[in-house]
């Protein structure tokens, strides 16, 4: 995917674009992306994406944003496997936030985007204030030369799929529901770094990542799948959290992956939670964490039935 930081200068060429946040890249997400990549095609243009970094709410209420389901790289990943070619990521900062709708128009869509054909959510808006919506896209389409659509709502056994439920379905520890709302079992990935070799002190090595997700959107121990050692995914067993018992305050993930000997730090990967095993919790000592983990990696391996 090709990536563009800022609207000052223009990208190559005219664009079907779509808008959005697109945190988690859930199947409502997906849906306006494949749309996306349909009437590119037809348009022979360059599928394109708009989004923001930080998320809008970081910067209105950096106190109270919601957990973020994905890194700026796992989203421009997802959107790319989606059918998304090009990327335009605009700094939401104060110059950008004072944009007036009229100007987001003028200057990010038209000339930085050089926009031909629009496509948005159904609860899009923009500008200063949020003033501008559908209507607004529309009279602006007529008048700048560009087509605008809105998408629907997407639903998945009658729920409407958006960020905020898959961040419910997480923080309730039910991830088959969330892999449901985003059309395949939650991802973070990152490079395995070095730790503090406690895992391997006690038997139980650890791939860790450590997480720039910030707060965390969930915490606990969990069954995974790990991508990017091999031809299929490992199964595993993976904390996520800040480790409490060890004096942990930063949040880590480590993953111990079953029958795995292999030195792979430095290794990007991917790991999948398909099940939520127990919440993370504080230990009275170093024994009794060391006969939880075998426990967890025990249900983990009769989860997978190994």
């Amino acid at each position: 995917m090709r990536v563009f930081r800022g609207h000052s200068r223009p990208v190559p060429a005219p664009v079907v674009l779509a808008i959005g946040n697109f945190d988690g890249v859930h199947l409502g997400h997906a849906a306006l992306v494949k749309r996306l990549a349909q009437v590119a095609m037809e348009c022979q243009l360059v599928p394109t994406v708009l989004t923001f970094e930080p998320h809008p709410r970081e910067f209105f209420a950096p106190d109270s944003a919601p957990a973020r389901l994905t890194t700026l790289r796992e989203k421009l990943e997802l959107l790319g496997e989606c059918g998304a070619r090009q990327a335009v990521i605009c700094p939401f900062n104060a110059a950008f936030a004072a944009l007036s709708a009229d100007e987001f128009v003028a200057q990010v869509l038209v000339r930085g985007c050089q926009v031909r054909h629009l496509i948005i959510g159904d609860d899009f808006r923009f500008g200063r204030g949020r003033s501008g919506d559908f209507a607004m896209l529309q009279e602006a389409g007529q008048r700048f030369g560009f087509a605008v659509e809105a998408m629907g709502s997407v639903l998945a056994d009658g729920e409407r799929v958006s960020s905020s439920a898959v961040r419910r379905a997480l923080l309730a520890g039910d991830m088959e529901h969330a892999a449901r709302l985003l059309g395949r079992p939650y991802i973070i990935d990152g490079q395995v770094s070095h730790g503090q070799k406690l895992g391997r002190q006690i038997g139980f090595a650890t791939a860790n990542l450590r997480i720039k997700h910030n707060p965390l959107p969930m915490t606990g121990v969990f069954a995974v799948e790990v991508s990017g050692l091999g031809d299929k995914p490992l199964p595993g067993v993976a904390n996520l959290g800040v480790r409490p018992t060890v004096g942990g305050t930063r949040p880590l993930l480590e993953v111990h992956l079953f029958d795995f000997d292999r030195d792979i730090y430095g290794a990007h990967i991917s790991v999948r939670f398909v099940h939520k095993l127990r919440d993370e919790q504080r230990f009275p000592n170093i024994d009794a964490l060391k006969a939880q983990i075998a426990a967890d990696a025990a249900a983990a391996r009769a989860f997978f039935e190994l």
